[in-house]
């Protein structure tokens, strides 16, 4: 063994410690990132859950920014404020509205009816689950899905399961194999193939590659069983700039497999969020260069006027399309923005009920489906359920933790025990 000299040993330290010191803060800051950092992959609700924002704070965007980040005035915090201009232009006419369907007319009967009059017509989103948690008999349910696809779904009051495809990655998930398996298990289901195909933070998928996935998709569904319905993916909401990316869908078709895309059942969601690159809202199409869209704010969110107009809007370029005679579900609509940005649940639970009477009984002779007198919509899916605090909680039915019916959920069972809205 060798002895070092005092000044030997100094000279030793100060090259040693500097780099002993560096090391340390390295671990120091891979600790912190590992234990604050936010999982990007996608939750089977419609968003990873953004910030709520609390009065004179700032939050923090998530990778999925639906909800803008900004700092709310006391004035704002405490009442919602007017709704903006309309960014779309008036509807030239309004559909006809007629009697409501009454509980006696939209109760019993298959559960896989074509035609939707013989269940009831309202669903909901899961994003918990799973739905068996809950106490929904009072909802009187039709229908839910809960962003997948399951062989052995639970079906509560005998409610209909909604089967789904996911796209992420380029690839069907699950894959064409599985799909036929469920499907040979569950003939007769409904499937949506895509879920916002149009939205990078969901399945964010280029026109071209939706149309060779859903090729895929239904290839496989109407071999293992003829009877399954296909509908397309529900785009975040049927905007101009959105109702382009459908256009490029079907001409994509046309290109690769010659022939009209095979559609079952249409499908839109019916957000009301903002169309612009880099900022909050739904963004921009994959594949798409434009910088903007349809450029909603905030309190536009639960505008009736331009929640209706998207609707006819819709179903007037289905028409010119050739689609009037195929049904329309809406399958994802509700509000995302927090209570703080004025959305208190009484606010929430009045677009409920408005939502309700207009799906319910907007009728078009020129635009509706005539299988369905004429109706604009054939079913509808509110979000959500059960969402938990970090996935836009705000027009839940029921506390995920608790299993409490909230206020909204308390109003929606109000409305279906009537006879008619």
């Amino acid at each position: 063994m060798s002895c070092s000299s005092p000044g030997t040993l100094a000279k030793r330290w100060t090259f040693w410690v500097p780099l002993l010191l560096i090391g340390v803060g390295l671990v120091l800051v891979g600790v912190t990132l590992s234990t604050s950092g936010r999982s990007t992959s996608s939750p089977p609700s419609p968003t990873q859950g953004a910030a709520v924002v609390t009065p004179g704070t700032t939050a923090t965007l998530t990778p999925e920014p639906i909800v803008p980040t900004r700092t709310l005035t006391s004035s704002e915090s405490a009442a919602p404020g007017p709704s903006g201009p309309s960014p779309t232009t008036a509807p030239s006419r309004s559909p006809t509205v007629t009697p409501a369907l009454t509980t006696s007319q939209a109760d019993g009967g298959s559960i896989n009816t074509p035609d939707y009059a013989a269940r009831p017509r309202w669903g909901v989103g899961v994003a918990s689950g799973p739905i068996t948690n809950y106490n929904t008999a009072p909802l009187r349910l039709g229908w839910y899905l809960d962003w997948n696809a399951q062989p052995e779904p639970a079906r509560p009051h005998g409610v209909d399961y909604v089967q789904m495809v996911r796209l992420k990655g380029g690839v069907l998930q699950p894959d064409a194999g599985a799909i036929a398996t469920i499907a040979q298990a569950n003939p007769g289901s409904l499937w949506l193939i895509g879920n916002e195909p149009d939205v990078k933070w969901q399945d964010n998928v280029e026109p071209e590659t939706y149309a060779r996935l859903y090729h895929q998709a239904y290839t496989a569904l109407k071999r293992a069983d003829k009877t399954a319905r296909v509908a397309i993916g529900g785009v975040a909401q049927p905007t101009p700039l959105r109702i382009r990316y459908l256009e490029a869908v079907l001409e994509a078709y046309r290109q690769q497999f010659g022939a009209p895309m095979p559609i079952d059942v249409w499908n839109v969601h019916n957000f009301v969020l903002r169309e612009e690159r880099g900022s909050w809202g739904v963004g921009i199409p994959p594949g798409f260069s434009d910088q903007e869209g349809t450029l909603y704010e905030i309190e536009d969110s639960d505008d009736m006027d331009l929640f209706r107009q998207q609707i006819v809007d819709f179903r007037r370029w289905l028409g010119e399309r050739g689609y009037q005679n195929k049904p329309l579900i809406v399958s994802e609509y509700g509000i995302l923005m927090p209570a703080e940005y004025g959305f208190p649940p009484e606010r929430v639970a009045d677009y409920l009920t408005g939502t309700f009477d207009f799906f319910a009984t907007a009728t078009d002779s020129d635009l509706g489906y005539p299988a369905d007198g004429h109706r604009l919509v054939q079913r509808w899916c509110w979000y959500s359920l059960d969402a938990p605090d970090t996935y836009y909680p705000t027009g839940r039915l029921f506390d995920s933790q608790t299993g409490e019916m909230t206020v909204i959920g308390q109003q929606w069972e109000a409305y279906v025990s009537q006879d008619a809205p």
